[in-house]
């Protein structure tokens, strides 16, 4: 057994002291002053990201018997899901206080999320990856139903939970294949016994590889396991959308790199099937349902799955710059989302949900700030230059050309075409149609700032993407 290193661990210790902090402290805040728990909950956020910078060692360490990992991947995934957590928690605290559910299990539950996905991010063993997994689920599961009031919202997390639980079983049914076949949870020894020992690549490590991809697609949202997606996402009041709809890709991302990279990498010719056939499922349906939808909610709900293919598809690529461009994708793709989240946000009052197309008629003329940050953030997703979207496709669609697999880069292209229509169908209402309610947009200062900085980050990076590429690129270096 090797000697505990608690600085590597030191982030998830951190946040979760801070967390037990915020639990208490906010026990003696009324419903009146709750912005005081908003404030708590970014000052434990701040602290967190301090620690992860300090704590961040050269070179890859192991600790906790080899089952935790901190690197230079866990460093970016960590840090870029810290933010985006603090975002979501700007958005959202006047929606909250306007429609009366401002209560601090919000902000409790997106800390404990955030704890989950910071020990997936740094597991080196299949038990732990599943232990972050259930914390980061369960806290999603409640953050769904956080509206008591809601019957949709209560339908939805029912929803959720079910399939997630599911979902959870084939996964640890999975790693409980792959133990019996390995004898090991550590990813090292796994991938280690398998390359020594040809003799276990055999049909029960395919058969726990199967159920691992199926728990790994369900955490995705990729087709055929997308089924919770859009009904979540419509379902849910919108700042817990923005919540689900941003960090946790981070922690899916990391699902996919440590189970079947780190443990399974000597597997890659028979998991890149699987995985090809789930990424060109999500990018077709995902694409083409979208088209119909009404609800922009559901809306992006479907088109998160057809974002997920491409990063899929970056992803069974097998090399290096292949998950360097998927992290690349997810951290733009995120960054994008939280602003069009954002913007329903802030177009929601008391007793309205803009959460309809519909909804963003006349826009231009109600606020022409606000409709042009949502175009910048329209035209990034539908891949549109000079947006960080259409650098993000490309180099996508380069690393799959580069592994030889050209019919599956025209598909993209042909994709990102159709894409375009419902992300375009918005800009047309915003712009060209005209609404009856003329209502005065008001939004807090520091939403309309985070909403003018989401948006203009899109423009900036598109048109400068080099240091952001070379970072991503570094990660594995």
């Amino acid at each position: 057994m090797n000697e505990v290193n608690y600085i590597a661990a030191a982030p998830e210790i951190t946040l979760l002291g801070l967390i037990c902090f915020v639990l208490i402290a906010d026990l003696f805040i009324d419903d009146d002053n709750r912005i005081r728990t908003f404030w708590i909950s970014l000052i434990a956020l701040t602290i967190t990201t301090l620690v992860i910078i300090i704590s961040a060692t050269d070179g890859r360490t192991l600790t906790f018997n080899d089952s935790y990992v901190s690197d230079h991947l866990s460093k970016v995934l960590k840090l870029s899901a810290v933010i985006f957590v603090g975002i979501a928690f700007t958005y959202s605290r006047n929606y909250l206080r306007v429609h009366e559910i401002h209560k601090g299990e919000f902000y409790l539950l997106g800390l404990i999320g955030l704890l989950g996905m910071m020990i997936m991010i740094s597991s080196n063993s299949m038990l732990i990856m599943y232990l972050g997994l259930e914390t980061l689920s369960l806290s999603m599961y409640t953050l769904v139903a956080i509206d008591r009031n809601n019957v949709t919202s209560a339908e939805s997390a029912m929803k959720y939970f079910i399939l997630g639980a599911i979902a959870s079983g084939c996964l640890l049914y999975g790693i409980s294949w792959i133990y019996g076949v390995t004898g090991s949870l550590n990813f090292n020894e796994i991938s280690l016994n398998i390359s020594s020992n040809p003799a276990l690549n055999s049909l029960p490590l395919w058969f726990g590889l199967s159920f691992l991809i199926v728990g790994i697609g369900f955490k995705f949202g990729a087709v055929p396991f997308h089924m919770w997606l859009p009904d979540v996402y419509q379902g849910s009041r919108t700042p817990v959308t923005l919540y689900l709809a941003t960090a946790p890709k981070f922690a899916a991302i990391a699902l996919f790199l440590r189970f079947l990279v780190d443990g399974l990498g000597s597997l890659h010719d028979t998991w890149m099937t699987m995985i090809m056939v789930i990424a060109v499922l999500s990018l077709l349906v995902g694409n083409f349902v979208a088209i119909a939808q009404k609800n922009i909610k559901r809306m992006l709900g479907y088109s998160t799955i057809a974002q997920v293919g491409f990063i899929l598809l970056a992803l069974l690529t097998g090399t290096e710059q292949g998950y360097s461009v998927a992290i690349f994708y997810t951290l733009t793709y995120v960054l994008a989302a939280s602003g069009a989240f954002g913007m329903i946000i802030l177009l929601s009052r008391r007793g309205y949900e803009a959460e309809n197309l519909s909804d963003f008629k006349g826009l231009n003329s109600r606020n022409p700030w606000f409709a042009l940050m949502m175009l910048f953030l329209m035209f990034s997703m539908a891949g549109v230059p000079p947006f960080v979207g259409f650098c993000a496709k490309l180099n996508v669609i380069n690393i799959v050309i580069d592994s030889g697999l050209i019919s599956l880069a025209v598909l993209m292209v042909l994709a990102s075409v159709v894409g375009a229509f419902y992300y375009l169908r918005i800009i047309w209402y915003m712009y060209f149609e005209e609404n009856e309610d003329k209502t005065v947009l008001q939004a807090s200062l520091d939403a309309r700032l985070m909403l003018s900085l989401n948006a203009l980050a899109v423009l900036a990076i598109g048109i400068a993407p080099g240091w952001l590429l070379t970072y991503c690129y570094s990660i594995f270096n």
